[in-house]
This record gives structure tokens, C-alpha cells and sequence, in this order.
């Protein structure tokens, strides 16, 4: 995926000069202080526990422009639909959009609807666009960043990280891959994990509130152990975790591994990774544990200038590299 990405889609379409560019290959664009971003959602199946294809398309589009450190402002959507698509699903559908789009405050002002006939799509794909303005809290965030080291950037770009910055998850890891990966094949632990699909823009804000937040990411595609190697290679910092502090839920631990999948591969929905100056990591950390998604948050690493790439420290005492995933160990989560 990176690789056709950077060979064929940035090389005939990059070059905008915008100030996060689409080579930059981070969560959202930005030109002046406006962030625009857009997904497409092909997840299989379309309703899976704790969530479906509507909530998932609002959240994934919302939490990836608050995560630059912007408040997202509109959406547009576009459904292509199979023909003979069941109404009553395509309604059940768009009123999970609908108390999505309430909790995040944000409103669908445009989008589009094709019907391609039966058998040319599985079901529907749904694309959904944002823009967000500037959060106000941004400039005082980054304020207090600058009062302990420097920092070039306006935003919080995947650059960022410098040694020495804690490594912030909000909550366990996996639930979302889990959930969807076993509601499709029917392994029956659908019944233990649920979706963590959920729009964290509000939690974004409080989190920008505390101050000293270098860069934040939802670990979607790819999990904790992607984004954790985009920031290592973008900052040109090592990154070392601690197994131990890295909270996944008893149901997804034993899922991955009878299914010989590791879960720092599985992607989320509903969480975010935070790289914050030192300072500020428990703070950040107090306000996380006070919201219910949450209450599991956990320091689970560092920055270091020690090597590059990232390392797990083991829960027996020794050390392991983890590597960018080669693949994708659960297809069609999103």
C-alpha cells in the first residue's frame, strides 16, 4: 500500500505546495489554517459489533483531521450502491451516520449517490470528505512544546517527535480488527470484543487543552506498530515500548494469537496515540482515564536517540524490533 501510494499516487498528483502536502503522506492536508481530508470505507461486513459502515466512515473522517490539531467542521459524503441494496439496511445505515455526525457536532453538507447494477460491487462504498478549521487551542499547545525544545512545525505532523517524548495510547489496541475480523468468519469472539469505532474529536480538544502534545495519530490501518514506525521514520528517532504498559483486552490477546496475528498490527477505530513532552504526559494521561474511551490509557514508551526504528521491550525481560506490517493481517476493516 505505501509503496503504490508513493510510486504512482504522489508522484503524478503531489506537488500542490500546500503546507502539509499530500507527499507528506499525513492524516489530513492543510493549506492555510483550513484541513481537508477523505476516505473511502469498504469494510466487510457492513454491521459488525459495536459499530457499522456509517459510524465508521463519520469517525474515520473526523478523527483524522482533529488529530492534526484541528476542529472538524463539515463533511461531504458519496455512496455507490449495489443495485437491489436493502433499503432498510441503507436506512440503518445513515441513521448510524446521523448519531455519529450529532456526537462529533458536525453536519453532512453535501455528497453523492451512485447505484451501479448487481454484482459490479459488493453492496455499498462509502466516501466520506471533511474540512476543519485551526483548533484555538493549538498555538497555546504548541507554546508549551517550544518552552522545552524547538519545534518548526504549526501542526501536529509525524515529524515532530524529538527523544526524550513519552508514547501515549488512550486504550486497548485491537478491538476494532478483532471485532470485524471475527464477526465475518464467524469465530465467535465477536461475543468478547467489540468495535472501538468512535469520533474523538471532543477528547482531542481537552487533550490540546493540557498543552505539550507533539503529535497525535489514530492507529487505523496497520495498528499501533504502523503508526509507531511512520513517526520513527518521518522524526528520525528511535521509539522503545514496554509490552507490559500496552493495554489490550484478554478476548483480542487470545484471538491473535490463535489466529497467529500480532495485535500491534490490528487496526482501531476509537483510539488515539500521543507523543507529548515529558512534562505533560500524566496530565494528559488524568484527562484521558476521566473519559470513558478512555479509562484504560496508558505511558507506554519513549523517544530515543539511542537507535532508529522501534523496539518492544519484552514482558521477559528482553528486546524485540517491530517492523512496518507487510501486509495487511485483517483485509476490509475500513
Amino acid at each position: 500500500m505505501q509503496s503504490l501510494i508513493k510510486d504512482y499516487v504522489v508522484k503524478y498528483l503531489g506537488g500542490s505546495g500546500a503546507e502539509v502536502p499530500l507527499e507528506a503522506l499525513d492524516d489530513s492536508a492543510v493549506i492555510d489554517d483550513i484541513v481537508f481530508k477523505s476516505d473511502s470505507h469498504t469494510v466487510k461486513p457492513l454491521f459488525f459489533p459495536g459499530g457499522d459502515i456509517g459510524r465508521l466512515a463519520v469517525a474515520g473522517t473526523v478523527n483524522d483531521i482533529a488529530v492534526m490539531g484541528a476542529d472538524p467542521l463539515a463533511l461531504s459524503t458519496g455512496f455507490i450502491i449495489e443495485e437491489g441494496f436493502p433499503l432498510d439496511d441503507f436506512e440503518r445505515i445513515l441513521k448510524s451516520m446521523q448519531a455519529a455526525c450529532l456526537e462529533a457536532g458536525v453536519y453532512v453538507l453535501t455528497g453523492d449517490t451512485k447505484v451501479m447494477e448487481r454484482g459490479a460491487l459488493d453492496k455499498i462504498v462509502i466516501n466520506t470528505s471533511g474540512i476543519g478549521r485551526r483548533s484555538p487551542w493549538l498555538d497555546k499547545n504548541l507554546e508549551e512544546v517550544r518552552r522545552h525544545r524547538t519545534l518548526n512545525s504549526r501542526w501536529l505532523l509525524d515529524s515532530n517527535l524529538a527523544p526524550g517524548d513519552r508514547i501515549i495510547v488512550s486504550g486497548t489496541i485491537g478491538d476494532h480488527g478483532i471485532a470485524v475480523l471475527s464477526s465475518r468468519e464467524g469465530y465467535g469472539f465477536e461475543t468478547d470484543v467489540r468495535s472501538d469505532v468512535a469520533p474523538l474529536n471532543l477528547l482531542m480538544k481537552e487533550i490540546l487543552k493540557v498543552g505539550g502534545v507533539v503529535k497525535v495519530k489514530d492507529p487505523t490501518r496497520g495498528g499501533l506498530a504502523n503508526t509507531l514506525n511512520e513517526w520513527s521514520e518521518k522524526s528520525r528517532t528511535g521509539i522503545i515500548v514496554s509490552e507490559e504498559a500496552i493495554p489490550i483486552k484478554r478476548g483480542v490477546r487470545v484471538a491473535c494469537e490463535m489466529l497467529g496475528i500480532d495485535p500491534l498490527e490490528v487496526g482501531n477505530e476509537g483510539k488515539l496515540v500521543i507523543a507529548s513532552i515529558p512534562d505533560k504526559a500524566e496530565k494528559i494521561l488524568e484527562v484521558l482515564r476521566a473519559f470513558p474511551v478512555g479509562r484504560e490509557a496508558s505511558i507506554i514508551g519513549e523517544a530515543s536517540s539511542e537507535f532508529r526504528g522501534v523496539v518492544l521491550h519484552t514482558a521477559v525481560g528482553g528486546r524485540r524490533i517491530i517492523l512496518p506490517p507487510i501486509g495487511d493481517p485483517v483485509p476490509r476493516i475500513c
